[in-house]
């Protein structure tokens, strides 16, 4: 589960149920229930950034993928497997010369 915002470390106590490994980066293995309620959590307050939770599921792959707020990489389904889908990067705005 990958979110930075001092709020998803503090009041929503993601450091209480896993480990922040890198900034901004938890690892946790937490039951279904509490993994549920942190990730509404963090898509609740993701805002302008990025989340990503990848967990234990009964799959081909044995995980699925869920994402939040804005992001490059999205997730799709291929025939039961989970690839990721590159979207195009932001153009970024063309400023004009001075004539």
């Amino acid at each position: 589960m990958a979110s930075g915002t001092p709020r998803n470390r503090g009041q929503l106590t993601l450091s209480r149920w896993t480990s922040e490994v890198v900034p901004g980066i938890f690892v946790g293995s937490v039951s279904a229930r509490v993994r549920d309620e942190l990730w509404n959590a963090v898509a609740d307050v993701v805002g302008n950034g990025a989340a990503l939770l990848v967990h234990p599921a009964a799959t081909e792959q044995g995980y699925a993928i869920r994402t939040a707020g804005t992001r490059r990489r999205v997730p799709v389904d291929f025939d039961g497997l989970t690839l990721i889908r590159m979207t195009a990067a932001p153009k970024a705005k063309e400023t004009q010369s001075p004539s």
